[in-house]
């Protein structure tokens, strides 16, 4: 299994000049042997901890037998699918491996009434789920949890027998999951949650799903070797260097795997580099592209194209500017997970903590307490509630003045976030808004379903650099779901964990502007039209 990686343009003038040093300062050998002190007296604290995921693949060949063995029972008791409950790192990486696999496994990362109530009505007699949280107290797969647990017991299933968890040693979810008899798999306590892909995050919903997991990790295993070597042709100090070396730093990455067999990677890859960069204004940000043009780094010269393709080509044969990958998904995430951590080296950051993640989940659990009725809207229009953390944003009294208004403050350094706090099964073309801003603004657009976002680029958008706007999308929807034993619905959490976010997004500086659909479909149709003319008017 090769693994190989091509650099062009500015991104090889930082290998060559980079490189080099880290070759010197034996950076590889170090992050192997989970040197804390690579990132500064500052992140020592952090990094002592979460540098489990070096060892991840050796570690985790011990929980296969396991994993196959409850897979082997489940099916002999009837089971043919799977959910998973998830959120960020607990989601994203079984998502990419099993779509990769072709594998089906149902991805319940969301607080969307809608949503979950579908998942529910899916084959729930053959079906079991795993309940995953690293740090056990996360409110979403607590919901999770709670809702399946009734919708068995109200099927006459006892839940004990479809229910798995993974989480962290000594957890509450650990603690609360043994006591009642639920079957648990425990993971690396010293990996965080972006870096758990190849650990039981990763492998037991996978694996139980029907992934040929083995392969997965021997796939890894053939990249680990090079990796941990002080060599210039190490592919993670060659990626680390190419990402977050260049002069002036190209801090937007455009991430395109239209050329490889595997399958929704960049949304993985997505959470490792924002969650990990984006803080202390520093930060490189990931953009989702299902293609690029070679027109698009010359149009945009602060987004480095980064390439997934199935073979690698000489340098003389890739796009001029551009970066190209070829490798299997196992060794793609493993040379990821260092390259992003050699990148936070080179940016000056501590690339294992997320300081500014907790503070969205403070400002949900605060209007969970007081659940005060929503803000007056600025205005409505067409169905759609529109309000704004800044008055000039309303001041049109239009729609398509909102938009404009927006759009208008992206700077040329800027980027614009679409958050959809949106049913993303029966919604999905919401995703098209970010194709349909990119054309018209040509400026990168980043898309984000809500709330798992929060889990991921979340990180960025507050602790990054200050050039964010923010369009966030929510929706009423025909009927709400109770979470048993909680004094608030599914439909309650997601408004408030958007307008907690809003609010903290507000407070550093950032614009936002909030579209609440009344009636979802026809609102996100009308939306699509106003954007439309919003874009021509902002070019």
């Amino acid at each position: 299994m090769s693994f190989d990686i091509t650099v062009s343009g500015p991104a090889l003038d930082a290998v060559k000049r980079v490189v080099p040093q880290l070759v010197a300062d034996l950076v590889a050998s170090r992050i192997a042997g989970q040197d804390s002190s690579l990132w500064g007296p500052e992140a020592e604290p952090e990094a002592a901890k979460r540098l489990g995921w070096t060892e991840a693949v050796a570690l985790s060949e011990s929980l296969i037998p396991d994993i196959l063995a409850l897979r082997d029972k489940l099916r002999g008791d009837g089971v043919k699918h799977f959910v998973l409950g998830g959120m960020g790192g607990s989601s994203l990486a079984p998502e990419v491996i099993t779509r990769t696999a072709g594998v089906d496994l149902t991805i319940l990362d969301t607080t969307s009434p809608g949503q979950i109530s579908s998942a529910l009505r899916d084959r729930l007699d053959s079906t079991a789920v795993v309940i995953s949280s690293k740090s056990g107290s996360t409110v979403e797969t607590d919901s999770h949890k709670r809702v399946y647990e009734k919708a068995f017991r109200d099927a006459g299933i006892d839940p004990i027998d479809r229910i798995v968890v993974v989480t962290d040693p000594g957890s509450p979810l650990d603690t609360s999951a043994r006591a009642d008899g639920y079957r648990v798999f425990n993971a690396d306590p010293n990996v965080g949650g972006r870096y758990s892909a190849l650990t039981a995050f990763g492998l037991v919903p996978a694996g139980l799903a029907g992934v040929d997991i083995e392969s997965l990790l021997d796939e890894a295993s053939s990249v680990a070797g090079r990796i941990s070597v002080d060599q210039t042709d190490n592919p993670a100090l060659i990626l680390g260097a190419a990402i977050a070396g260049t002069r002036p730093l190209k801090d937007k990455l455009g991430i395109v795997s239209d050329g490889t067999y595997i399958l929704g990677f960049a949304d993985w890859a997505e959470q490792l580099i924002a969650e990990s960069t984006g803080k202390q204004g520093k930060g490189l940000l990931p953009v989702v592209l299902d293609t690029a043009s070679p027109e698009l780094s010359e149009s945009l010269p602060d987004l480095q194209i980064v390439r997934l393709v199935e073979s690698a080509r000489a340098t003389e044969e890739v796009e001029p500017g551009e970066i190209e990958i070829s490798g299997t998904l196992g060794a793609q995430i493993l040379v990821w997970e260092t390259a992003v951590a050699i990148a936070g080296r080179l940016l000056g950051i501590d690339p294992f903590n997320q300081p500014d993640v907790e503070s969205a989940k403070e400002a949900t659990r605060g209007l969970l307490d007081a659940r005060p009725k929503p803000a007056p809207a600025d205005f409505v229009e067409s169905g759609i509630e529109v309000r704004t953390t800044e008055p000039a944003l309303a001041a049109g009294g239009t729609l398509d003045s909102a938009l404009v208004a927006l759009l208008a403050q992206v700077p040329d350094d800027g980027y614009v976030s679409i958050q959809a706090y949106l049913d993303r099964v029966h919604l999905r073309d919401a995703s098209n808004l970010r194709d349909l801003v990119a054309a018209r603004l040509d400026r990168p657009v980043t898309f984000g379903w809500g709330p798992r976002f929060l889990h991921s680029t979340g990180q960025f958008h507050k602790g990054g650099p200050a050039t964010g706007v923010f369009l966030q999308i929510t929706s009423d929807e025909p009927e709400d779901l109770a979470i048993p034993d909680r004094p608030f619905t599914f439909g309650q959490l997601i408004h408030a964990q958007a307008q907690g976010d809003a609010s903290v997004l507000a407070d550093h500086g950032r614009p936002v502007l909030t579209l609440n659909l009344t009636e979802p479909s026809s609102g996100l149709a009308t939306l699509l039209a106003a954007l439309r003319g919003a874009d021509r008017r902002h070019g």
